[in-house]
């Protein structure tokens, strides 16, 4: 790449995610420290909702019995979270596993990220949200957690309370979804940059950043 040709105006990174998965974590912060390494890029990231449980309760369900269901037995999944926990490790990140007493249904999550948007706080919000499930333990399916981290961010607590109680995006929340699944994205994190390019999985660094460096060609073929 010339690295002398001017970079294009801006890059919109579109991250199709979800606040349970633990390698959504895993990618979105190998793509954060990219993006903190490369300070050249004017990065734009939208944050997509993709729902892995669309049919957990409202409420959510305890951690045991959501294991069983997911993966047939507590001991297996265990096994599968200690090698993310170690990969998470080398990424700064202290996955806490045995923390979470309870797997939340993740669609009002989703809504104060949308919000949050308009108060220019969502993508550190997602960083809180992500840590407050995988490392406190944290239920980020109450809304009294969610106005509280909201807060931390400096959104009103009482604002964000009214709001998430109203219900207001959950349709958008929802529909965003099924535009995933319409895409053919059926596994997450997935990474859309400037529209035209898309990796999914929690890449490395290197790979994220081979994917922008080409869409900054692309663009600057335009």
């Amino acid at each position: 790449m010339n690295v002398l040709a001017p970079l294009p105006a801006r890059l919109v990174i579109e991250v199709v995610f979800d606040f349970v998965c633990p390698w959504c974590y895993l990618g979105v912060k190998r793509l954060s420290f990219l993006l903190s390494r490369r300070r050249e890029l004017d990065v734009v990231l939208r944050w997509r909702p993709f729902l892995l449980n669309p049919d957990m309760p409202r409420g959510g369900m305890s951690r045991s019995d959501y294991m069983i269901r997911k993966f047939g037995a507590e001991d297996r999944a265990r096994r599968l979270y200690a090698s993310i926990a170690e990969l998470g490790a080398a990424e700064g990140i202290g996955f806490d596993f045995a923390a979470i007493r309870r797997t939340p249904n993740s669609v009002d999550a989703h809504r104060l990220v949308r919000e949050a948007a308009q108060h220019e706080v969502a993508d550190r919000l997602v960083q809180l949200l992500f840590a407050a499930h995988f490392v406190e333990g944290l239920d980020i399916g109450s809304h009294d957690v969610l106005a509280m981290l909201a807060a931390q961010l400096g959104m009103n607590e009482a604002a964000v309370l009214a709001f998430l109680a109203s219900g207001d995006g959950t349709e958008v929340i929802h529909a965003e979804n099924l535009h995933a699944h319409r895409l053919g994205i059926n596994g997450v994190p997935c990474f859309l940059i400037d529209g035209e390019h898309a990796i999914a999985g929690a890449q490395e660094m290197e790979v994220l950043e081979r994917l922008i460096d080409l869409a900054i060609c692309t663009a600057r073929d335009r």
